[in-house]
């Protein structure tokens, strides 16, 4: 009895090896059924493992790091169950726990994010407090300090959920928050980019259930939970960089390069290796170690992180950062697995071009990417030079060969490049960008933009605050685009969450987008009709959405002057339509008839 008792405390003892497993499960009925648990502990390499009810190890991968044991087992038909890996080393033994459970039903084929949605981006430290007691933790470094631009504010999960509904009521169908996993950096740690631990939610944001619970929330209400994913790299107080598992873990130069961000070189040609390595392989910043998914370890750890985000917290889709700068083999690699087991669901790339063939050879089954055999297996890319064309055109109130709203216009004349244009992410601003309303300052053209971005193809994505007009120059730091909500934290004087605290201004910005974006919610026409534009004369941009029931006449007039203008011109889409409704206004207009329009504005006509 003695000499089992002491067994059992040694056996207590010896379990201190394993200090991390990852993923910390798996379930039953995947697609995925190799799964690569990856044990961390003080040698734990020395160890010999095996596993509990018949399963098999198909794989054991010991590195030049001892400390790591990477074990695959063989999970295709087996039901959901407690298993029992047992690590041995001579006479000692020591067990882990590691259960398969049971998948939700229809799991594999959930319905994701698509051009019936409304997309609101959000920065969860700047968006609301709801727990103030969460502000600062003892494990993480930087402490809550609202009183620093860059510093963390308070804004979390518990926040979130509070506004779900301010959310619905605007009209937004999904939520895409920036990284909530744990950013330990020391300093500006806000925006979650550099991470720590991508199998935990940041502390000061609350807790992997709290993360669950929004997911839940969002889904009584209807509406999608969008995690914002990075590939690309880590940040530099990642526990597992502090002690690499392979050397080429991360691409070494040795140590640290950066990127030349030149994104062009990997389709170029006529690029050099070397140019197209050091877009590839640089560091995004010598923060953010750059991960090396050419290494088949490190590709399945992040395959395998990214479908247990999904299956964990019944995720709706992704948004990917910096998706052109990995190694574009294995990032298509990483795609394929995850569309693979889910084949409904969205994946936007975040690829900053400003070409749109250069973007579209990156979106699924293009045929750009198929001159050099490259299929990214990405379903959406953003819309990056529509975002440019937003940027400049509503201050050109003198239409030019090239200036003018028709920018708006060219850019969608080269949607034949794209495989599916539906599919493509379209925003007049984002957490990275100049605010809108700081680049015009009018609320004239905020209501102009949003009518495009709400009635022309793709997936709309609104940034937090634009649609109370909230303005910021990234000419003085990102901080100043990244405010706080007002009204997310007590004692703010100002809460713009309620109809009732609402300035004058903040009401017109408001009630405007709630107007639109609700209009949009059940229009399929808007959704996924068909398009015919007309160039653009006096500066006036006139295009149809359309199907085989209904038409929507749009009409955005962006010179400084009141015009008017025949509608015979567009009599292939009037058809036997006799009268257009505004949806903004409920003013409704006789097509057989001249139509005015006030300067910076616009219509959305109903056609009846």
């Amino acid at each position: 009895m003695k000499k089992i008792l002491l067994l059992l405390l040694a056996s207590t003892f010896s379990f201190a090896q394993i200090d991390r497993m990852e993923p910390p499960n798996w379930w039953a009925d995947m697609n995925l059924n190799q799964v690569q648990v990856m044990f961390y502990g003080k040698n734990i390499a020395q160890n010999k493992v095996s596993v509990s009810n018949g399963v098999v190890i198909t794989d054991v991968r010991k590195t030049e790091n001892p400390n790591y044991l990477f074990v695959t087992i063989d999970t295709k038909n087996i039901s959901a169950q407690q298993l029992v890996f047992t690590f041995q080393n001579g006479k000692k033994s020591f067990a882990k726990n590691f259960e398969i459970r049971p998948r939700k039903p229809q799991s594999k084929f959930r319905k994701s994010y698509d051009s019936s949605d409304v997309i609101y981006l959000l920065m969860p430290d700047r968006f609301a407090n709801g727990n103030p007691n969460n502000d600062s933790s003892n494990d993480t470094q930087e402490k809550g300090n609202r009183s620093e631009p860059g510093g963390r504010h308070g804004g979390d999960i518990e926040g979130i959920i509070k506004n779900l509904d301010y959310l619905k009521n605007l009209g937004v169908t999904a939520v895409w928050p920036t990284p909530l996993c744990e950013d330990n950096d020391e300093r500006h740690s806000y925006h979650g980019y550099g991470q720590s631990d991508v199998y935990r939610i940041d502390p000061r944001y609350g807790t992997n259930e709290d993360y669950v619970r929004m997911s839940q929330e969002l889904h009584k209400r209807g509406m999608k939970n969008i995690m914002d994913y990075v590939t690309n790299h880590w940040g530099w107080q990642h526990w597992m960089y502090k002690d690499l598992p392979t050397y080429d873990w991360i691409h070494q130069f040795p140590g640290y390069s950066q990127s030349n961000y030149r994104m062009t070189t990997q389709f170029d040609t006529n690029a050099s290796q070397i140019d197209a390595e050091k877009c590839m392989d640089g560091w995004f910043v010598k923060s953010m170690p750059d991960l090396n998914q050419s290494n088949p370890l490190v590709l399945q750890y992040l395959t395998q992180n990214a479908i247990w985000w999904i299956e964990y917290a019944d995720l709706d889709g992704f948004r990917v950062d910096t998706y052109s700068y990995n190694d574009k083999t294995g990032i298509a690699q990483w795609t394929k697995a995850i569309t693979d087991e889910y084949p409904n669901f969205n994946i936007v790339g975040e690829v900053w071009m400003h070409d749109q063939a250069q973007m579209a050879y990156w979106q699924k089954d293009s045929k750009i990417g198929a001159i050099e055999s490259y299929n990214s297996h990405l379903p959406s890319v953003m819309d990056f030079t529509l975002h440019d064309a937003f940027g400049t055109v509503f201050n050109e109130d003198k239409a030019q060969w090239d200036k003018g709203i028709i920018k708006v216009y060219d850019n969608f004349v080269n949607d034949f490049l794209y495989p599916n244009p539906n599919s493509i992410l379209t925003f007049i601003e984002n957490h990275d960008t100049q605010r809108f309303n700081h680049l015009y300052n009018d609320i004239r053209k905020y209501k102009m933009a949003m009518t495009i971005l709400a009635t022309v193809r793709g997936i709309p994505q609104v940034y937090y605050g634009s649609e109370i007009g909230m303005k910021g120059n990234k000419d003085n730091g990102d901080a100043d685009i990244r405010h706080d909500f007002p009204g997310g934290w007590n004692g703010d004087s100002n809460n713009a969450f309620t109809d009732a605290g609402r300035t004058s201004e903040q009401k017109a910005y408001h009630d405007f987008t709630a107007q639109l974006l609700n209009w949009r919610k059940n229009k399929q026409v808007i959704h996924s009709g068909k398009t015919t534009h007309y160039v653009p004369e006096n500066n006036v941009y006139v295009y149809f959405r359309y199907n085989e029931n209904e038409s929507v006449m749009v009409v955005v007039n962006n010179s400084t002057e009141k015009q008017t203008f025949k509608t015979s011109r567009f009599k292939e889409n009037i058809l036997n339509y006799k009268s257009g409704k505004d949806v903004l206004s409920g003013e409704t207009f006789n097509l057989q008839n001249d139509i005015s329009i006030e300067a910076k504005s616009s219509l959305i006509l109903e056609l009846n």
